[in-house]
């Protein structure tokens, strides 16, 4: 069994110390001994609604890899660890490794989530850009909790189909707590992956590379569609702000302590 990679602290969540070749490999992995295996990556807004809300918290951590989406996780982990991470590990760029991994060693995949329309889009776009890629079962999201019996129904298909990685996109939080929730139960990799659906089946684009090296994905996504997200970005990037400030200051303090002892 392959060693996952360690997690630091981040304002009580706590975050992987990983790189893509490291994540995919530890993906590809457990997927291709059927070992039930939960993945998310979180930006900012996943991080900070972990931070306010203790069920998350709790579902976070329960989950095996928790990657550095956002550069801004990613700029905070080196300030307050010193990890000395040099690339953040964003979602959609993590399911392309995965995708391109599988594809070479044939893992079948699962989608699980998002609209009927955008999963045919996928079924279409992922074996185009990953030639010889399987994609062995797809269900669209409910867009509601599944009953007891239906929840059993799903862990069945999942497991009766030989995937060795079963994709969510069902956005965060909810994403974050099936992966959670199904861990042990799953016999797969399950990774949580949100927007990542909707940016290979093309119905957002993605933001310039110059964008996403300097933490403005977030801008350029609001631009996209300013009505759904102005408030959440408003509210996250603040608290993230007021979060890092603080975390910095509690190192600075404590450093100043051990310096006088």
């Amino acid at each position: 069994m392959s060693t996952t990679p360690r997690k630091v602290d981040l304002f009580g969540v706590g975050v992987s110390v990983t790189d893509y070749e490291e994540a995919a490999s530890r993906i590809i992995d457990a997927a291709a001994r059927r070992e039930s295996f939960a993945m998310t990556a979180l930006a900012t807004h996943g991080l900070t609604e972990a931070v306010r809300d203790p069920g998350l918290r709790a579902a976070v951590a329960g989950i095996d890899l928790v990657t550095p989406d956002g550069q801004p996780v990613r700029w905070a982990m080196n300030a307050l660890h010193g990890t000395g991470l040099r690339e953040r590990v964003y979602g959609p760029a993590l399911m392309g490794h995965v995708c391109e991994r599988a594809a070479r060693e044939g893992v079948g995949l699962y989608l699980f989530g998002s609209t009927p329309e955008t999963c045919q889009r996928l079924t279409e776009e992922l074996p185009r850009r990953y030639p010889g890629l399987r994609i062995v079962a797809v269900q669209p999201d409910r867009f509601r909790e599944a009953t007891p019996a239906e929840d059993a129904e799903d862990v069945e298909r999942m497991n009766a189909s030989g995937a060795g990685v079963v994709l969510v996109g069902r956005g965060c939080p909810r994403q974050e707590r099936w992966v959670a929730a199904h861990r042990g139960k799953v016999n797969a990799s399950m990774m949580a992956v949100g927007a990542a659906f909707d940016y290979y089946a093309g119905n957002i684009d993605q933001p310039p590379a110059w964008m996403q090296q300097r933490g403005l994905e977030w801008l350029f996504r609001l631009t996209q569609d300013p009505k759904r997200l102005w408030r959440r970005y408003l509210l996250h990037n603040t608290l993230f702000c007021w979060y890092f400030a603080q975390a910095l200051l509690r190192r600075a303090r404590g450093a100043s302590v051990t310096a006088r002892g």
